[in-house]
């Protein structure tokens, strides 16, 4: 069928930039083989529930607190996952680290963006400000964002697609954060989305990680 949509369900922790970069990635045609049917966040006050209520998008808050243990807390968002459809997971700032009994069951269905060129500054304890904090005291003069399925390893899965950005002199890891969002993270991520969507439409994706 020529107009068949994959099913995005987007899962967020906090104020859902990249997930607005996916919604706006969507009303422009950038991605146009997928829909976001969910966005799904583990924080009730996550101000990117608001940008999907803004957007007409369907929300489910999954507290990690109140399911009381990481099984309950993962099958409650497997059920809201497969009570919306879901054929494409996307992580976008989801700030909870999902089991291996999760990550394989949605084998090559879910995506996650990371604020680096992995496998530089990436895996257990490399998140948020903590990525450019590392760069910024390496030294390195080029980072980056990096779009990879997901595993059982941290940010161990197959790089989809990655983007250079360069560090400027005096950079902060609040400035270098900011300028890796808006030259990377908002254009890969939607991309990689669409790329993804593209082979679940065709019957493709099955079994990469």
């Amino acid at each position: 069928m020529e107009d068949r949509k994959a099913r995005i369900a987007v899962m967020v922790s906090g104020g859902g930039t990249n997930l607005q970069a996916l919604i706006d990635a969507q009303k422009s045609g950038v991605i146009k083989s997928g829909e976001i049917v969910l966005v799904l966040s583990n924080k009730a006050d996550a101000y990117a529930l608001e940008r999907a209520k803004n957007a007409g998008i369907k929300t489910r808050v999954v507290s990690r607190k109140e399911a009381g243990s990481r099984e309950a807390f993962e099958a409650a968002i497997t059920a809201a996952l497969e009570e919306a459809g879901a054929e494409l997971i996307v992580l976008a700032g989801f700030m909870c680290i999902l089991s291996a009994d999760f990550t394989r069951r949605w084998e090559g269905r879910i995506i996650n963006v990371h604020p680096s060129l992995i496998p530089s500054f990436c895996g257990d304890g490399f998140y948020g400000l903590h990525v450019h904090e590392a760069a910024l005291s390496y030294g390195v003069k080029v980072t980056g964002a990096t779009v990879h399925f997901v595993n059982e390893v941290t940010d161990g899965g197959e790089i989809i697609l990655q983007k250079a950005v360069d560090v400027e002199e005096g950079d902060t890891p609040e400035t270098l954060q900011r300028r890796v969002m808006e030259q990377a993270e908002w254009i890969i991520l939607p991309k990689a989305a669409e790329m993804v969507c593209g082979r679940i439409v065709r019957g493709e994706q099955e079994g990469r990680q």
